[in-house]
Formats: structure tokens, C-alpha cells, sequence
């Protein structure tokens, strides 16, 4: 949704500051969940994981989207008083809601995807 509030295409009446401090606390609590059952699942068979394509793909994404927020953070949402009751953000704000979407949407079809891995390794090599 938050993405969503970005691009301008949800919650358009609705200031982006109110709207990121609602749903500011689910998001970390979610990426926490996520966080955890992924280091779990991981756990259960290492390896194998490590090695899937689609699994490095997705830490890769995984990383991407974590810098995506990190530079929405020190830079465009440092100025969002400016833009708070636009319905359409600034520029930098929506290709921020836009890259965002598209990682994300990536994360999930390669979270997906690690259990069709046709390149799996030789199970002697396990």
C-alpha cells in the first residue's frame, strides 16, 4: 500500500506521512516474520539453498529493495512535508514506489521459484 500511496495509484487523499506511520510498524513487523521463517528455512538445508539460483536472486533482490528504502529514507522522504498532500508524489518518490513494486514482485516469483530449481545440484555432491 505503501508503494502503492508512491506511484499515486491508492490512498491518493490521504497525506503520505499518515500513511507511513500507520503502516511503518506492520512493515517492520512483517519483514521481521519474514526475516525469520527465511533464516529458518534456510537452516533446514543450507546448501542446497545456497546453492539454488533462484535463492541468490532473491538475497540479491532482497538487497536492492533494502537499498531502494534506504535511499528513499536519506533522500526524498527527508523533504516530505513538501509533498505530503500531493496526490502524485514528486518524480524521485514514484520511480522509488515503482522500483520498489517491481523488486519486490521479483522477491516473491524467486522465492517461488527455489523449489522448481532446474539447476539442482548432483546429490552426491551433498
Amino acid at each position: 500500500m505503501l508503494d502503492l500511496r508512491l506511484v499515486g495509484l491508492a490512498l491518493r487523499r490521504t497525506p503520505f506521512s499518515q500513511v507511513m506511520g500507520q503502516l511503518g510498524p506492520w512493515m517492520a513487523g512483517g519483514f521481521a516474520v519474514m526475516v525469520a521463517s527465511g533464516l529458518l528455512l534456510f537452516y533446514a538445508i543450507p546448501v542446497r539453498t545456497y546453492l539454488n539460483i533462484f535463492f541468490r536472486i532473491k538475497v540479491g533482490m532482497l538487497a536492492l529493495a533494502g537499498l531502494n528504502a534506504w535511499v528513499f529514507q536519506r533522500s526524498v522522504y527527508r523533504h516530505v512535508a513538501a509533498w505530503d498532500l500531493d496526490a502524485r508524489p514528486p518524480r524521485r518518490a514514484r520511480v522509488a514506489g515503482w522500483v520498489s513494486l517491481g523488486l519486490w514482485a521479483c522477491i516473491v516469483v524467486a522465492g517461488r521459484m527455489i523449489a522448481y530449481n532446474w539447476f539442482d545440484v548432483d546429490p552426491e555432491l551433498l
